[in-house]
């Protein structure tokens, strides 16, 4: 089996997350991207302490494209430095991660 992965961004509107998701899905980088928010991020930048209102797309994918996934979020993304992180998905159902190696044209 693949390697797995769940990349998640935050963006700070949810037309800028939607951009991500159908930009990453439609060039079958992910399998799927979903987008949850408002949420409310607090974090140091540039020696101050922020807090924002947020919206956090969660994609799944691969980790043999993470390269070419974050090339593309970063294409797209309006915030100078965007959190883009990954994180191996562990265990799942059989059915959903060959879902998502069908998906992404890595199988």
């Amino acid at each position: 089996m693949k390697d797995y992965i769940q990349i998640s961004t935050t963006t700070e509107s949810k037309e800028d997350a939607e951009k991500i998701a159908r930009e990453v899905v439609e060039k079958r980088l992910a399998a799927c991207a979903q987008i949850t928010g408002p949420i409310t991020s607090t974090y140091w930048w540039k020696d101050t302490i922020e807090e924002e209102d947020e919206w956090l797309c969660i994609m799944k994918s691969t980790r043999e494209l993470y390269k070419e996934l974050e090339k593309a979020i970063k294409g797209i993304h309006l915030y100078e430095e965007p959190e883009i992180v990954a994180v191996p998905i562990v265990m799942g159902s059989r059915g959903y991660l060959e879902w998502i190696e069908k998906e992404v044209g890595s199988g």
